[in-house]
């Protein structure tokens, strides 16, 4: 789960990392907040993936007056599927030198691997592409942890001394000390920025972490991530819900047999149109509110509902298919595989209002071919 930049930044401001002087704005009457800065600003639209400023999501404004019109034109609009609810404003920064500092997984070699490079500003990707001799590697031994030796010998690489090579340590204890406590993938700063006066300053921010430990951050919030407004609706009903690029809908339960169905629209040749998984023990609420997302997703022509009921119950399955359709009006076809607990029960619930079920995920995959078109 990828964080946007102003909470990735809250973070690593908690332990000593210099950010610009900002505030997040959530409605265009919150920019009055912004007299207390110093203009002009930078509005910086929050969204959880790169370019923002190739794609005009970036501005300078100068004043009040331009700062609502930032706020007016930004919030609310969709970017690849993803509503710009919050809009971050900063003072802009006199920068001498743009640098690049990451701490990310070292899964080969079952650790943690810091990157750095005195080409900061652009991808990594690119700067390991044409100057791989540019990117400095630290490998870091999770029982030893990062000291500041190793740090400073980073810093020295880098070309930093004096009171900004003793800034560097500070800003890599606290990244460290971000990357362990919040259970993270990758954080980076991009660019870390030398500015005019000799203070390191992290101008942007990219912190991932894995959502399967938000039980232990309260302070994190899924709003506060990548997740799309659908995602973040199917949490509130316990499902797990992935966003893909297809038309078929799928649903099922259990991970393992969602991911198998996927398989098996493409053994078909379709697209899924998403990953849900309702889970064991689904109840009639959480498969409604399920469906009612598939039924009412524009891409999706038909949807795919392969249920194996082991905690799972077939006849609470079935009830939230139905309550479902009482509640969404469409013509999308849906194809049923039910086995396992309360099998009959839940076939029978289905074939009162004219839905017919499969005895196999094949079966039901083979009659939703024939009825919608590539």
């Amino acid at each position: 789960m990828r964080l946007l930049e102003y909470k990735g930044k809250e973070l690593l401001n908690k332990y000593g990392v210099k950010i610009p002087r900002g505030a997040i704005v959530k409605s265009p009457e919150d920019v009055q907040t912004l007299k207390a800065l110093k203009f002009p600003l930078f509005a910086k639209s929050q969204v959880p993936f790169a370019g923002r400023a190739k794609m005009g999501l970036v501005r300078r404004v100068d004043t009040i007056k331009d700062a609502e019109n930032a706020a007016r034109d930004y919030l609310g609009k969709v970017i690849q599927d993803y509503p710009i609810r919050k809009v971050l404003f900063e003072e802009g920064v006199n920068v001498a030198k743009e640098l690049y500092i990451s701490i990310t997984l070292d899964r080969e070699n079952r650790g943690y691997l810091m990157l750095a490079s005195t080409e900061g500003g652009i991808d990594i990707e690119e700067v390991a592409k044409k100057s791989p001799e540019k990117i400095i590697r630290l490998y870091i031994d999770d029982y030893e942890g990062l000291r500041d030796y190793m740090i400073r010998g980073v810093a020295q690489k880098l070309g930093l001394e004096g009171s900004a090579a003793q800034d560097f340590v500070t800003v890599a204890r606290a990244m460290y000390k971000v990357f362990t406590e919040y259970d993270a993938e990758l954080v980076e700063i991009n660019p870390l920025a030398l500015t005019a006066d000799g203070q390191l300053m992290a101008l942007d921010v990219k912190v991932m972490i894995d959502d399967n430990s938000l039980f232990r951050h309260p302070d994190i919030s899924v709003e506060d991530s990548d997740y799309t407004m659908e995602e973040l609706e199917a949490r509130k009903y316990g499902l797990h819900y992935v966003e893909l690029t297809g038309y078929v809908g799928i649903m099922a339960n259990g991970a393992g047999l969602t991911m198998a169905t996927m398989d098996l629209v493409k053994e078909f040749g379709h697209e899924p149109a998403d990953f849900l998984d309702v889970g064991g023990g689904a109840s009639e609420d959480s498969v409604k509110e399920g469906l009612k997302m598939l039924l009412t997703d524009d891409r999706i022509k038909a949807v795919l509902v392969n249920i194996f009921g082991g905690i799972t119950r077939c006849d609470e399955v079935a009830k939230g298919v139905v309550s479902a359709l009482n509640e969404v009006k469409t013509n999308k076809p849906i194809f049923i595989r039910l086995k396992g607990t309360n099998e009959e029960e839940g076939k029978k619930i289905l074939a009162e209002v004219g839905l017919k079920t499969y005895e196999t995920a094949e079966e039901a995959m083979e009659a939703l071919s024939k009825a919608i078109t590539r």
